[in-house]
């Protein structure tokens, strides 16, 4: 306990942590754990407590905890070849096994693979590439990015920009002025409750034309969603959301990136989420599964399209003027590589879609009839619970009554890791792609005594 007790002594003391309320960490008023292992589906803590990691680390460690197939290949490319740069065409084994590997499964528009180390600077890649891409044509006004309301992209100054969620913009002075944001595709927060699913893609269709039109199409460059809503609710968009919205996109001649950091490599049911939804997009954004979070790397995926200008801008201008030190850091790559054989062959992509709709069957058989329950959603292993106040007038909770974080609390108490999800009452689910039925029915059941605790 001695070595305990210093820890939790030099945690609060010099150690800065994310989405956190500083101030109370620091006085030790709120919680601290230390996490010292992981197998499965399951996480340890220094005190020894197991744990059912019903959220995936931040919805990244896709194959589960304790796989050494990945380890291993870390520490034979960590022997062999700790680092070297990627710039001026320097590459390594793994960095070019995994691109090839990444482009295998990606949609067949896709050209090439940028790596970076992280979803942020992966979506700071793509808009500086979507702001050369319209220099090298001539179009130096389209350059503004339209996001969606309760969009994630980031922490970044673009990428917090992007993101369309109060907290990463409230004493950042963000978002730029190059960022807007449309409609959410979130139909239960739909404006009237009397608007079918139809009529609120109709509506989403018409807040982005509108948004268009304010601006002008030739001062507007891309448009960033990803494929399901993550951290803005885990929301499933409404049917034939994706199809109006690329006919908009194509008919104003605006690039579309999908942020693929959630959704990409079988999250839900699918290599990615743009398989699943029949979109067509002009860079990918993927992180988080592409190694489980084994080892940090990301990636922007550049369609033949934007390869062709990218290419035509270094013969006019000379050699791209972009790069981290980092990029394709051989240890991430060798991560990667691993990584993606065992989700082949695992068949972790179809466990996700199977388990996964059995999860949200059975949440929303033990769920969706509580007087406080508003919506049960997800799509493959994907699920959350959003609590309302009152179901029939779709009342919400008032924020400081903290209902969603109560129910995240009462959950870890029975040994299940929800996330309480920001801008909502809503408990989110998105659990590693390994998870089996039985773990999945515990989930369920344990989620279902912790609503009622604290719902009743």
């Amino acid at each position: 306990m001695l070595t305990n007790d210093v820890l939790d002594q030099w945690d609060r003391a010099h150690f800065f942590h994310p989405s956190t309320h500083l101030a109370q960490h620091a006085r030790g008023e709120s919680p601290n754990r230390i996490v010292t292992g992981g197998k499965g589906v399951h996480i340890e803590d220094r005190d020894g407590n197991k744990l059912l990691d019903a959220f995936a680390g931040l919805y990244c460690v896709n194959v589960g905890y304790g796989r050494t197939e990945i380890a291993e290949a870390i520490a034979e490319q960590a022997k062999e070849l700790a680092y070297y740069h990627a710039y001026v065409g320097h590459g390594t084994e793994a960095s070019i096994t995994l691109a090839k590997m990444v482009l295998e499964r990606a949609p067949k528009n896709m050209s090439k693979v940028y790596f970076g180390l992280g979803g942020s600077d992966a979506n700071e890649t793509n808009i500086k590439l979507v702001w050369y891409y319209n220099n090298i044509l001539g179009r130096p006004e389209k350059k503004k990015i339209v996001s969606r309301w309760r969009g994630y992209h980031g922490s970044g100054l673009v990428t917090g920009s992007l993101t369309g969620l109060k907290l990463f913009h409230d004493k950042f002075d963000l978002p730029l002025e190059r960022v807007m944001h449309t409609q959410a595709p979130d139909y239960f927060r739909r404006p009237d409750l009397s608007l079918s699913e139809a009529d609120f893609v109709a509506h989403c269709v018409d807040d982005l034309e509108r948004l268009i039109a304010r601006e002008g199409a030739d001062t507007i460059a891309a448009f960033i969603g990803e494929p399901a809503l993550g951290t803005g609710g885990i929301v499933p968009p409404p049917a034939g959301y994706w199809d109006a919205i690329q006919t908009v996109l194509r008919k104003h001649d605006i690039l579309l990136i999908a942020d693929e950091v959630v959704t990409g490599f079988g999250r839900l049911g699918t290599m990615f989420g743009s398989d699943h939804y029949g979109i067509e997009a002009d860079f990918i954004t993927i992180a988080k599964g592409l190694t489980s979070a084994y080892a940090p790397l990301s990636g922007s995926i550049v369609s033949d399209k934007v390869w062709k200008v990218l290419e035509q801008g270094t013969d006019e201008n000379g050699p791209i003027g972009h790069g981290w030190t980092y990029s394709a850091h051989p240890i991430g790559a060798a991560a990667g590589v691993a990584n993606l054989k065992l989700i082949d062959d695992l068949g972790l992509v179809q466990n996700a879609g199977e388990t996964g709709r059995y999860l949200n069957e059975q949440m929303r058989a033990a769920l969706g009839d509580h007087a406080h329950v508003g919506d049960v959603r997800g799509e493959g292993m994907l699920c959350a619970v959003e609590f309302v106040e009152d179901r029939d007038m779709r009342a919400f909770f008032d924020p400081a009554k903290k209902v969603g974080p109560s129910v995240a609390a009462a959950l870890l108490k029975r040994g299940v890791i929800g996330r309480a999800m920001p801008q909502g009452d809503i408990l989110g689910f998105a659990p590693p792609l390994c998870l089996t039925k039985a773990e999945a029915d515990e989930v369920v059941s344990k989620a279902a005594e912790a609503v009622r605790e604290v719902l009743g």
